[in-house]
């Protein structure tokens, strides 16, 4: 059985730090792109990082200074490492996976696979 599962959202400060975790299981890291997205109500779900089979990461311009994917495929886990923090990143967060590794995208669409998310509020 595929899964993912999110963990490490909490209510932070302004400037403050959180990383999040998606544990999987299911997945071979060498076949699969493995992304992070973001969705607050009322608003379409947006990527915000990802990162390649061969662990390319990548960042969406308007975050890469603040925002790093990570993996470690020894225990099957993905990590969003965030950084200074705005209360503008205030949204849940998902990890999800896709198998179209010619095309790692931040566009949700080629992602199959989902987490359920974890919140993340920042206050200022």
């Amino acid at each position: 059985v595929q899964q993912l599962l999110e963990t490490g959202g909490d209510s932070v400060q302004a400037g403050g730090s959180l990383r999040l975790s998606c544990a999987t299981s299911g997945f071979d890291y060498d076949k699969y792109c493995l992304g992070w997205f973001r969705q607050v109500p009322g608003k379409a779900r947006e990527g915000v990082a990802y990162i390649t089979p061969r662990n390319g990461a990548y960042s969406l311009p308007s975050l890469m200074d603040r925002f790093t994917a990570s993996k470690d495929s020894a225990t099957s886990t993905v990590y969003l490492e965030m950084n200074s923090l705005k209360p503008e990143d205030t949204a849940m967060y998902y990890c999800a996976a896709t198998d179209q590794i010619y095309t790692c995208t931040t566009r949700p669409g080629p992602y199959k696979h989902w987490g359920k998310g974890t919140q993340v509020t920042v206050s200022s």
